[in-house]
């Protein structure tokens, strides 16, 4: 499409969703960056190369370049099976153990580098979180960060309840009243188990985060960090709880917002889900740094979604409650130093 076909008008949030309400909600990185800067979690594996304390060694990389994989969880899983087939041969499983401990440590140094720590994210701040989720039946979020978890706990009133505080997630019983939160790959609040069924954690605010420091063997954290869409596909097949994530994105109808997603190729299986799904209508969040910048995203935008039927709204992210100034918080200066 020629160039100047597009122009620079983005709509206004509030006037376009009352024009045309979007049911649904799928949030990228930049949801979180907008919150706190840090964010960078797409580099969490080479972060984890570089941190301070107990980065991955030399004999981590080579079992990550071993397994074809920059996937932490799938490297984790992988060690804890090992493990568990090592003792019922009555084989030491000293060194698989011992790489489980290692990996996962630099894991948890990794996050900490970017996370933001509970106690800057005041009741104002967790207040318009949670009411701009509550505000869809359904929301999809690609970020593993817990930003909407803590949004949730704040006032979970009015939310789904799609996990058994017990049981975990059963896809027999997904059915529940409330806005949904659905967490496309994964979250440091949830947990993989052996079967590969998952469980969440219990914790709450700050404890949420901090409990995820804890090494605990057979504890794999359900999180799809990077890599090739391909590798996150393979992550997602190996869970029921993100297989049927990723399934209810791709029947999701009605008009979806789409705030701060890039859908670059490294998720090329959100896009075709969202190309397949019965939703007609998209409205895009797009961040308005120049004209040029606003052009350019409307035709890469329009261009993903060229031959599927979907009809595009593009609105100014700053116009939405989640791209609200208030929202963000800076990192201070010791933050910035321990990174």
């Amino acid at each position: 499409m020629a160039h100047d076909t597009f122009d620079a008008h983005l709509d206004d949030w509030q006037t376009l969703h009352t024009r045309q309400p979007a049911q649904s909600l799928l949030l990228g990185n930049g949801a979180s960056r907008a919150v706190w800067r840090s964010f960078a979690y797409d580099a969490l594996f080479e972060r984890a190369q570089k941190v301070r304390n107990k980065p991955l060694s030399l004999t981590d990389l080579a079992l990550f370049k071993s397994l074809q994989t920059q996937s932490f969880e799938q490297v984790l899983t992988v060690l804890n099976s090992t493990v568990r087939v090592n003792a019922a041969l009555a084989i030491s499983s000293t060194a698989p153990l011992n790489r489980y401990y290692a990996i996962k440590e630099a894991l948890i140094h990794a996050v900490r580098s970017v996370h933001i720590p509970y106690r800057l994210l005041d009741e104002q701040r967790l207040t318009i979180l949670n009411r701009e989720l509550r505000s869809f039946d359904t929301v999809y979020s690609s970020n593993y960060d817990l930003l909407c978890p803590w949004a949730v706990q704040h006032d979970p009133q009015g939310f789904a309840e799609l996990m058994d505080v017990d049981a975990g997630f059963d896809i027999r019983r997904t059915a529940s009243q409330g806005s949904r939160m659905l967490y496309l790959h994964g979250g440091l609040h949830l947990i993989k188990n052996s079967d590969g069924t998952t469980r969440q954690r219990t914790a709450e605010g700050e404890a949420l985060l901090d409990g995820f420091a804890i090494n605990t063997p057979g504890d794999v954290p359900l999180l799809v960090n990077e890599g090739p869409s391909a590798q996150k596909l393979c992550s997602i097949r190996d869970s029921d709880y993100l297989s049927w994530c990723h399934g209810e994105l791709s029947l999701q109808d009605g008009t979806l917002c789409i705030f701060g997603h890039n859908l670059d190729s490294d998720d090329a299986h959100i896009l075709q889900a969202l190309r397949q799904a019965p939703a007609q209508t998209f409205h895009v969040s797009i961040f308005p740094l120049s004209d040029a910048w606003i052009i350019s995203q409307k035709q890469r935008f329009t261009a993903l979604f060229a031959d599927c039927g979907k009809t595009l709204h593009f609105f100014d992210a700053t116009s939405h409650g989640l791209g609200n100034a208030q929202l963000n918080v800076p990192v201070p200066a010791v933050v910035k130093k321990r990174r």
